[in-house]
Formats: C-alpha cells, structure tokens, sequence
C-alpha cells in the first residue's frame, strides 16, 4: 500500500475513533447526572420531560455510533477497493473526457455515493424521530424531497461542474483561481434566489397575520433598523414538530422566516426576542463574516485540489493513474477525492469553528436583552426550546465543543444574567 493511503487510513480510522470515544464520553456524563434534574432547570422542566430528554440524547448517541462505523467503512470501501478508478477510466473509455463527460461522472458517482446514506436517513425520520415524537413526514414526502434535490442539481449543479472543468482547458495553471470566482458568483446567485424560487419547492410560506404579534416583531425591525420587506410563516410542521427562526435574502429582498411550530410553542414577547436575536447576527455582521470565512475556505479548497491533481502520490494512493496537465480528465479524480477525504481534516478543526460560533451566539444573545431591555424572554424562549426539542441540558464539556455551535441553554442563561 502507497505511503500516503497508510496514512489517509490512520486518519480516517483515527476520526472514527475520535468520534466514539467522544460519545462515549457523553454518555457517561450524561447518565452519571440523570438522576436529577440540572439545578437551572427545576421547576421548569418536570421529572417525565428530563427522563425523556436523557432518553432521546442516549438514543440518538447509540444510532450516531452506528452510523460513525457504517459511514467509515463505506468510505474506507470506496476509497481503497479500486471502484473508483474502475470506474472512473471504463466511463473515460465509453463517453470520452470531455468537460460534459466528466461533470456527469462527477455527478453519476455523488448521487451513487449517497444510496447508503438511505436506509440511516430513513430509520432517524420513522423510527428515531418518530419514536419520541417529533417527525411528521410522511414518505411520499421524504420521496418528493429527494426528487426535487436530485432534480435541482442537475439543473443547478451539473451546469456548474461542466463550466468549472471547462475552465480547467481555458485558463491552465491558474484555473482554479477562476473556478473559485465562478462558485462564489454562483453561490451568491443562489442565495438571492433560494428564498424566491427554491425554498417554495419544499415548503410553504404564508405572511404572519394581522395581528398583535406582528405589529410587534415589525416594530422590533423598525427599532434595531433592520431592513425587511416581510415576515413570513413556515409549514416546518410537514416535517417535524423541531422549531427554528430565521431570515434568509438581501437588500430589499431580506425577509424573515418563523416556524409554525415555534410560533405555537412561545409567547409573543418570546418570540420577539427569539427574532432579536437573530437581528443581533445581522447588526453584528456575523453573516458577513462567516460567508467571507466561507469564501475564503473555498479558495483554499480549489488551491488544494489545483496542488494534489499534479502529485503523483496522491493519485497512486488510491489506484488512480497520475495524468499531468491541465485538462477535465486530470483534474476530475482530485474533485472527486478531495470531496470524500476533506472532512478528515476539517473534523479536528471543528472544536475551533464551534468556539467562533459560539461567541457569535453571545453577541447576539446580548444584542436581544438591550434591544428588549430585559434578558428574562430570551431565558424563557431558551427554556422552552429545550424542553420542547428535548435537548440534552449535560453535555460534557470536550463532546461540546467537537459538537455544538451554540452554547448550552445553561451557558447563555448564566450569560445573560451577568
């Protein structure tokens, strides 16, 4: 075995473990403190609705574990059986190595490639979700919603491959430079567009009502000067009784978006400062500074690939032929491998992105109690999120900060009260 398989497999089976190990260690935190309910917590949360919560967190950590081990060994099978390059050189023989060729094997093996993920998509909606109550979908739902994703990304995504590996031939060396400004005009497009064109296809969106709540989550707009030409009402009730919040579209274009779930389950003074919060990410710039890390992370990525497609190793490692130059045919194994190694690597970093998220999350925190003059509705709105989607209140430390991009509901309440 290639000196650089060796080591993409320690890799891969050290994140496997990492993973475990980490689930375990919350288990155990959570089990050694299940026998009463979090001092924070008493007298909101009753003792059934606790047991309840340690229930669905112990449950979905014995599934996550199970999926941890069959998506590792699927990965080490794709990676190191040789279908890839099997693959990958019997279509070049068939269909040619053009630029429209190789984007529609790209395109042909990612859809592929996520048949496993069906059957532990399907048993966390109808047996685990189900099972403490939280999914609604249906299957023929769960089907349409498959359908629509395969079908908008061959009318979005195959168009945007074939141009990136055509640009490949027009521009050399320095194509992935230009790749990079064409998938982030191309990402900036579909965010101006998402909540027009593509959101509606999955689910309905109504204006609020007339009404006292949304005089009020209006005239919070007007007060924290955020602009937003409507407030719209979700159907996230198809799906799942979970709840969120949030505003999506530019400019005049911005508008914000509430679960109907979450507009049942808070009051109105909760419920604006749920939406305070999500302003506070706004007026704080946060969304603007996470899309240019994104922007950034992505010119990364494409210098990355530009590299590995010229190293032989890197190829060889997984049974590729190394093919120099600058063509869709030399540069499709790279996309292809870079897509399914890159999350080795970027899982250890995850305890630094989450720390970033989390003082994000604070920031707004703080930005909802000036923008109410109080803290107490956001503690609430946090208290009965919690309750409500079954949270785990006793997270160990190590396993949230690998895992949880906002802080615990405990954390932000001892936060807002400072």
């Amino acid at each position: 075995m290639p000196s650089f398989a060796i080591v993409a497999l320690i890799l891969i089976l050290a994140r496997c473990c990492a993973e475990l190990w980490l689930s375990r260690l919350n288990q155990r935190h959570v089990r050694a403190n299940a026998g009463a309910i979090p001092e924070a917590f008493r007298g909101v949360i009753d003792e059934p609705t606790y047991r309840k919560s340690v229930d669905y967190t112990l449950a979905k950590a014995r599934f996550g574990n199970a999926v941890t081990i069959y998506d590792t060994l699927v990965l080490l099978a794709v990676l190191f059986s040789g279908l890839l390059p099997r693959a990958f050189h019997t279509w070049q023989e068939q269909f040619g190595a053009t630029a429209w060729s190789m984007a529609a094997l790209l395109f042909v093996v990612g859809s592929v490639l996520s048949i496993p993920g069906i059957p532990t998509d399907l048993y966390s909606h109808f047996r685990l979700e189900q099972r403490f109550g939280f999914n609604t979908l249906t299957l023929r739902t769960w089907l349409l919603d498959r359908v629509k994703g395969l079908l908008l990304a061959m009318l979005l995504g195959y168009p945007l491959l074939v141009l990136v590996l055509k640009i490949v031939g027009w521009m050399g060396a320095h194509w992935w430079l230009w790749a990079w400004g064409i998938v982030v005009l191309f990402q900036m497009l579909l965010m101006l567009i998402a909540p027009a064109l593509i959101m509606p296809l999955f689910n309905k969106f109504t204006p609020l009502p007339e009404g006292s709540l949304r005089e009020r989550l209006f005239a919070l707009a007007q007060r924290t000067g955020f602009p937003t030409r409507s407030i719209d009402l979700m159907d996230g009730r198809k799906r799942s009784r979970h709840s969120n919040a949030f505003f999506t579209g530019f400019g005049r274009f911005r508008k914000i978006v509430l679960f109907d779930t979450l507009v049942s389950q808070l009051s109105e003074t909760e419920l604006e400062a749920v939406l305070a919060h999500e302003i506070g990410h706004y007026k704080k710039r946060h969304i603007v500074k996470l899309m240019g890390f994104s922007i950034v992370s992505l010119l990364v990525a494409f210098f990355a690939i530009a590299w590995l497609a010229q190293q032989a190793w890197f190829y060889s490692a997984f049974g590729f032929t190394p093919h120099a130059g600058f063509d869709p045919a030399s540069i499709t194994p790279a996309l292809l491998l870079f897509a399914l190694v890159a999350g080795v690597a970027t899982f250890w970093l995850s305890p630094l992105m989450n720390a970033w998220s989390r003082r994000y999350e604070y920031e707004a925190d703080r930005f909802a109690r000036d923008a109410m003059r109080e803290g107490d509705s956001l503690i609430g709105a946090l208290r009965k999120l919690t309750e409500k989607n079954l949270s785990n209140l006793t997270p160990h430390p190590l396993y949230s900060g690998f895992h949880y991009s906002h802080p615990t509901v405990t954390e932000r309440e001892r936060a807002l009260r400072s």
